[in-house]
């Protein structure tokens, strides 16, 4: 049991970037985190990080073990939940990764209501804007639209998740309107961090891409859209957050004849995890919530 205690200290450790932040999730002191961690190191005979006054970084031998680790806790984990009595209704935790934009406009609220009609589950919702491979770090169900998959998850797809290339008309006015995606390479761009630098686009020959040169690099689609309100550059958006500006001329569509290659908002959960009550019943939730896109059938929230 001792080691894995120790174990745990350590994955949250490396989830969380500091002994700190694993001792507020763990709920301990620094300094027993530390000493787990420690205690680890020993019992495997080497370093798991690198200590320094400003950073911890993970080493080589910590990468290999964690996806392994964390696959033999949530093993664990699952036996013990299945030895207990069974309960009237749903009960337990689900710990739950979705991008920071959609999460709060719209899954969020989700998760919220089935937690309502489901009052003895407690959830965890992280908002983080980057493809996260919920084995590997801890996660029971894993919302977002990038395109990457991961051994050993399955993906549920939710709804149509729709992007455009927008620019405003006084950005377009001073710059010149691109009339290719090639000529993208000319102009000032708003990068999505976590979609990256090269843009994808389909034309009647087939996928085309280019990558871009950023003047403004962010981690928040709320942020990408009032840069290109401000007239920084060309950025791709969410469909739903740039309508009302499409709709009313503040924004454009930039090279409409190549349209950027569109996404699904998906849903992905270990295989180890599908068969737990509590995240089945969340995922054929989020199925139906999102079975019609909420952003074409009620009004964007405004935050």
């Amino acid at each position: 049991m001792t080691l894995l205690v120790d174990i745990k200290a350590f994955l949250a450790t490396a989830r969380t970037g500091s002994f700190s932040a694993a001792a507020r999730e763990i709920g301990v002191a620094p300094s027993v985190v530390t000493k787990r961690v420690g205690r680890l190191e020993d019992h495997i005979g080497n370093r798991l990080f690198v200590r320094s006054t400003r950073a911890l970084v993970m080493t080589s031998e910590a990468d290999r073990l964690r996806p392994r680790l964390q696959m033999l806790v949530s093993q664990l984990d699952d036996a013990l939940e299945g030895a207990a009595p069974p309960e009237t209704g749903l009960a337990g935790h689900v710990r739950i990764k979705a991008p920071t934009t959609l999460g709060t406009l719209f899954a969020g609220r989700s998760i919220a209501r089935f937690m309502a009609q489901n009052p003895a589950i407690t959830t965890e919702l992280m908002l983080i804007d980057r493809a996260v491979n919920p084995l590997e770090e801890g996660f029971d169900i894993a919302l977002g639209g990038l395109p990457q998959s991961f051994a050993s998850v399955h993906e549920t797809p939710l709804c149509y998740y729709p992007r455009v290339l927008v620019a405003t008309p006084e950005y377009l006015a001073e710059h010149g309107s691109p009339k290719t995606p090639g000529d993208l390479v000319e102009h000032r761009c708003i990068i999505y961090v976590a979609a990256g630098m090269t843009w994808f686009f389909e034309s009647d020959g087939g996928p085309i891409s280019v990558t871009v040169n950023p003047v403004f690099t962010v981690n928040d689609s709320r942020l990408l859209h009032f840069a290109a309100l401000h007239h920084l550059g060309i950025c791709i958006a969410p469909g739903f957050l740039v309508q009302e500006d499409l709709a009313e001329g503040r924004l454009v569509e930039v090279i409409p004849d190549f349209p950027v290659t569109q996404l699904w908002f998906k849903a992905m959960v270990p295989n180890n995890k599908l068969h737990r009550p509590e995240v089945a019943a969340l995922l054929e939730f989020l199925k139906k919530e999102f079975e019609a896109a909420p952003w074409e059938t009620e009004p964007v929230p405004r935050l």
